[in-house]
């Protein structure tokens, strides 16, 4: 027992934080899932843990977003199904490939979108998908969610930073809009995770379900700042999150 309270006073804490970061500009599991590694959970149970505390705050998330109208459903839900598809792909390639390609790649890419971001200070500011017909905005939405799925289910880190990016710079929405869109399809790849973990009973639920309430407590707080203070304040959480993935990718690469 005096173990489990040790635990939970570290991951706690941390969940909150993740779960915070996540709701406003994605990548909390750059925050939570080396938590879980921290406290010496077997790197399975670590990321089944966390897509326990993660996937109730990512649905908290997601209901404030939908409530506030900043989800466009025609885009977010054949991102979310595409998503899904692309990422078992991409787990599919993560068994035949060596991910160090793409940790290179990424070491090169990250700080190419933090300067393109710094440079374009109204990236994000207006909606500008009236450029595009209905049709096309599906298409493009839902090969995003393809493309990016892929990517969470070979590699992973910093994929809801992405999915707002892509959104955002691809389609046209604005930060919020591309953050809700981005949490419901988060939630959908979440929740598959979430269901084929608990099945395979890799979830430590003494631990994952407290962490939890302080993911979902995170993510109620970190999507309420988002839709109250806006642009402004996602804006500086991308440069927090894309600083946390380039440290996590040297030090991953060193290792």
């Amino acid at each position: 027992m005096s173990d489990t309270i040790h635990i939970l006073l570290i991951i706690c804490p941390l969940v909150f934080l993740a779960g915070f970061i996540d709701a406003i500009a994605g990548g909390g599991g750059l925050i939570s899932l080396p938590a879980y590694l921290a406290i010496g959970l077997p790197p399975h149970f670590a990321a089944a843990t966390n897509k326990c505390s993660s996937t109730f705050g990512t649905l908290v998330a997601t209901k404030k977003f939908l409530k506030s109208g900043k989800v466009y459903l025609p885009a977010a839900i054949p991102a979310a199904g595409t998503a899904l598809i692309g990422s078992s792909i991409g787990a599919y390639l993560n068994m035949i490939l060596d991910e160090k390609i793409l940790r290179y790649i990424m070491l090169g890419a990250v700080p190419v979108i933090a300067v393109f971001l710094m440079v374009k200070k109204d990236f994000g500011s207006k909606n500008t998908t009236d450029r595009f017909s209905k049709m096309k905005l599906i298409i493009l939405s839902a090969g995003i969610g393809f493309t990016i799925g892929v990517y969470d289910g070979f590699f992973g880190p910093g994929t809801g930073t992405f999915l707002i990016i892509a959104f955002t710079g691809i389609v046209g929405f604005d930060l919020l809009t591309a953050s809700g869109n981005t949490k419901l399809v988060n939630l959908a790849s979440n929740i598959a995770a979430f269901i084929t973990f608990a099945i395979g009973d890799k979830i430590i639920w003494h631990i994952g379900l407290p962490a939890a309430a302080f993911g979902i407590a995170g993510n109620y707080f970190g999507a309420s700042f988002a839709l109250t203070k806006g642009k402004k304040f996602i804006r500086p959480m991308f440069f927090v999150v894309l600083a946390i993935l380039i440290i996590k990718l040297i030090i991953d690469t060193l290792r």
